[in-house]
């Protein structure tokens, strides 16, 4: 499939359509996050499968499994944000309770773990070189895309963490452009966050008004 293979040089580097096509689409998800439109999802999934594409042309099965788990997670996402906005409503999004954050930072933690032992002994991934990284990076974003499904305000601070371990170990590697886009990631993550929260913090007020109504 030479399509695969199709690009451009760019300061004597090869530069593929779909490597570039898909991380432009990566960094519309999160625009389109902000604003909370089902499109959100529509773009990751094209988004996932350019990058698989591109990975699967680059031979790294690694990055390529990772893009397929976000395929599946905008799937599911989709479905979950059609759910939460039932009636034509805007969409929910609201703070983790306290047992949604154990959780989701025990399965971050074991996560880790169970993935980098798989990163250091499956050398056909292609991912031994900083498998620990590697793993915090890979199930961090999925830990975080999941959040994002369940309307939970606290996937920007997730996609913060995997920032702050991306952007070092890209540019590490001499990644510079996926270094560049982790960096635009971040700038975008905390004003995402910002975003979110405050209509988290608009939706509970009512709610409290409501609530202390009922009890006067």
């Amino acid at each position: 499939m030479n399509w695969l293979g199709a690009g451009f040089s760019l300061f004597g580097e090869h530069v593929l359509w779909t490597d570039l096509a898909g991380n432009i689409l990566s960094l519309a998800v999160v625009w389109l996050a902000m604003r909370r439109t089902m499109w959100t999802w529509p773009v990751q999934f094209a988004g996932a499968a350019l990058l698989l594409a591109a990975s699967l042309h680059a031979h790294v099965p690694g990055n390529a499994l990772k893009q397929v788990l976000f395929g599946v997670l905008a799937v599911y996402g989709w479905i979950m944000w059609t759910r939460g906005r039932r009636g034509g409503g805007d969409l929910a999004v609201r703070k983790a309770t306290a047992r949604e954050r154990i959780v989701l930072l025990a399965a971050l933690a074991a996560g880790t773990v169970a993935v980098a032992q798989i990163f250091a002994h499956l050398t056909w991934l292609h991912v031994t070189w900083s498998p620990w990284a590697n793993a915090y990076i890979f199930v961090g974003s999925a830990a975080a895309t999941f959040a994002q499904s369940r309307a939970l305000v606290d996937f920007w601070i997730i996609w913060v963490l995997v920032d702050l371990v991306g952007v070092p170990l890209a540019l590490k590697s001499g990644l510079y452009v996926s270094g560049l886009v982790y960096g635009i990631f971040f700038v975008m993550v905390l004003a995402g966050f910002r975003n979110w929260l405050r209509e988290a913090k608009g939706r509970q007020a009512p709610q409290h008004s409501e609530n202390r109504a009922v009890t006067t």
